[in-house]
């Protein structure tokens, strides 16, 4: 008797170094996915034409459940409740039953823990600006937005209760945090769409904000000194300005 055994199919969410890895793994396993290009926030409906068409398993990796996944449908990520799980390109790598190259593995400690996970795996420090820049490069970090993080630091930085607050000049916020990264041990950086709170502190907005972040309003990862942030456009300027840095910044210091 032959066991028809259904193939999966990968629906890839927003770009980052880890997500073009993931792509380059399945692109060499000549595994079907679909890469529309999306950025941080990308959603299942973004698939959505796909989802009842497709003749496999679809594997979401990193997409914001926002409308009803088919009943086999497989999903991969690492953020919000699922804080603490193995990588998505791990998980890629145990659902396909591969070994991850050295690389993928640093590629892997940069997404989960950032600079000090690859320093634990004692990646140079070279090695550590390359992939820090090929990371940037891969989430849409233009020349452009390193020159107005650059403008940010040296224009809106200030400092409250022992947390570093910039009003960010660029979307782009790893262009700021990786310039700031061993001098803030609390970082805040915020536009007027949104604004997100990086290092010891995490844990405690995570958890203050449980509700937040199940309704797709705020996302947090990297572990408890990682990263906490609301959405995009999920709030307004005055909310950001007036009700959220001033809770937060109240949290951390009584926290």
């Amino acid at each position: 008797m032959m066991i028809n055994i259904k193939p999966y199919f990968f629906l890839l969410g927003g770009h980052d170094l880890e997500m073009l890895e993931i792509r380059s793994i399945l692109h060499e396993k000549s595994l079907p996915f679909y890469d529309r290009n999306l950025s941080w926030g990308a959603r299942l409906s973004h698939y959505y034409d796909l989802l009842d068409s497709m003749k496999g398993i679809p594997v979401g990796i990193e997409l914001i459940r926002d409308t009803t996944p088919p009943e086999d449908y497989i999903e991969i990520d690492h953020h919000n409740e699922k804080s603490g799980w193995p990588t998505s390109i791990e998980q890629v790598a145990g659902l396909l039953n591969i070994e991850l190259t050295d690389y993928q593995k640093l590629v892997a400690a940069n997404d989960r823990g950032y600079i000090p996970a690859m320093k634990q795996m004692g990646a140079s420090e070279e090695l550590i600006c390359e992939i820090r820049a090929k990371d940037r490069e891969a989430q849409g970090v233009t020349e452009r937005d390193e020159q107005l993080a650059e403008k940010s630091i040296e224009n809106n930085l200030e400092y409250r209760n022992g947390i570093t607050v910039i009003r960010s000049e660029t979307m782009k916020f790893s262009a700021i945090t990786d310039r700031r990264y061993g001098l803030d041990h609390r970082l805040l950086i915020y536009t007027s769409r949104n604004l997100c709170f990086y290092g010891n502190g995490v844990a405690l907005l995570s958890a203050r904000y449980t509700d937040f972040i199940k309704s797709n309003k705020a996302y947090s990862g990297g572990g408890e000194n990682g990263f906490f942030g609301l959405a995009e456009s999920a709030f307004t300027e005055t909310e950001i300005i007036h009700n959220w840095i001033p809770e937060i910044i109240n949290l951390i210091r009584h926290g």
